[in-house]
């Protein structure tokens, strides 16, 4: 038996008026999903742990089995161990994104608009020049520099304290000064990288092109380092990630797994679906791997981005480009599989930011053939009566541990 997870991070979403009532997961042209669902359980499961902040670390972390309330020590932490940075038991690792802020003339820093938290999805080798750019001023024996993947980067603070931070993504379109944080060397270093890049080369070059300047760090996700128990042990599988976000590989890293790389897989829309599906079929055909969890960044960046059309495009390509092919490619091998695809939180374009409602899921068994007539969407999910209290119980569900 083998055992794989799709997870379309930010899949899930609010009815919208403009689709007819449906949500983007309803409305999109989802082919493959649509016939699993003829078979398959549809349920809702709650993946966010009550009082716990609904990111997709704390999500994802429940729905690979684990409980985020023994095992979160925050999210820069877990990304720290995807890039090979070795923390000490005195550290903190910061999540340092490269946002675009507004350049308002005469207007302070502080005076300054969040426009983009990924400004405009760099390239991670973009990225890299400019944060090469404020390392060479900032950097020092208590703050050391980590390039990440794209807009996503790691900031490594010496004998640190796990401040409280907002995340980027929470305050579009706002004024920054409220956000900042409190602690006076993050705050003065944001507001000195916004000096540093502004102006750069690279950033004026991209404003040519019609891109939005990566012009400031942005420091969130403070935490210490974690300790998660091994996948393996835990469950008895053997286990690999499939993933371009420095988050979900850190766990895999964690929880010793392997992290399969994927060519052009970039975490935004247009990332290498048919590759993401070949690493993980392969894994489970020819790597000897009993469980894949393949994660997918798309959807949750289009919700951040308040894309309606953008957002049913990374479900489409989601379903037809990768979901299709793990199918096809599963059903041909003649071995007997369980498929669970599910979003990790809400991402509700309305909002632009995470949620921490139920969502809904699809479990798939290619031994269990009744037609019930299924649809697999929040609706669906809802009107089942299936609720799963704790994220963490879907996966011994998955795995038939229980």
């Amino acid at each position: 038996m083998k055992y794989m997870i799709v997870l379309g991070d930010g899949m899930a979403d609010e009815p919208q008026e403009t689709l007819g009532g449906k949500t983007p997961l309803e409305y999109a042209a989802t082919p493959t999903m649509d016939a699993l669902a003829e078979t398959a359980e549809i349920g809702m499961v709650r993946t966010i742990p009550e009082g716990m902040q609904p990111g997709s670390d704390t999500a994802n972390l429940s729905v690979m089995g684990y409980d985020p309330k023994k095992y979160y020590t925050g999210r820069s932490p877990l990304e720290a161990l995807s890039i090979g940075v070795d923390m000490k038991e005195t550290d903190v690792a910061l999540r340092c994104n490269l946002v675009t802020v507004s350049e308002d003339e005469g207007k302070a820093y502080a005076e300054q608009t969040i426009l983009d938290h990924s400004s405009d999805e760099i390239s991670t080798e973009d990225a890299a020049v400019l944060l090469r750019a404020v390392a060479d001023v900032l950097e020092n024996e208590r703050y050391r520099f980590y390039v990440g993947t794209s807009y996503r980067h790691c900031t490594i603070w010496a004998n640190g304290q796990a401040v409280e931070l907002t995340p980027p993504h929470d305050v579009l379109t706002r004024v920054i000064g409220p956000y900042l944080p409190q602690d006076q060397t993050l705050r003065a270093m944001q507001e000195r990288s916004y000096e540093i890049l502004k102006d750069h080369p690279l950033n004026l070059e991209r404003k040519a092109r019609g891109l939005k300047p990566a012009n400031s760090l942005w420091f969130w996700g403070a935490g210490t380092r974690p300790m998660l128990d091994s996948f393996e042990e835990l469950h008895h599988k053997k286990g690999v990630m499939v993933s371009a976000v420095d988050l979900l590989k850190g766990i895999a890293v964690g929880a010793g797994m392997a992290v399969a790389s994927v060519a052009g897989a970039n975490g935004g829309l247009h990332t290498n679906y048919e590759g993401k599906a070949r690493a993980a079929v392969d894994a489970l055909l020819k790597g000897g791997c009993d469980f894949a969890y393949i994660h997918v960044e798309g959807p949750d960046e289009m919700g951040h981005q308040g894309s309606v059309e953008k957002k049913i495009q990374a479900i489409e390509y989601l379903d037809q480009r990768l979901i299709r092919l793990v199918r096809e490619e599963m059903d041909a091998s003649g071995d007997d599989y369980r498929l669970l695809i599910l979003p990790d939180h809400p991402t509700p374009v309305r909002v632009r930011t995470h949620v921490a409602d139920p969502v809904p899921y699809l479990l798939y068994d290619s031994r269990k053939q009744e037609n019930h007539g299924g649809l697999y969407g929040e609706s669906a999910g809802e009107r089942s009566g299936i609720m799963i209290s704790e994220g963490r119980l879907l996966m011994k569900k998955f795995l038939e541990e229980e």
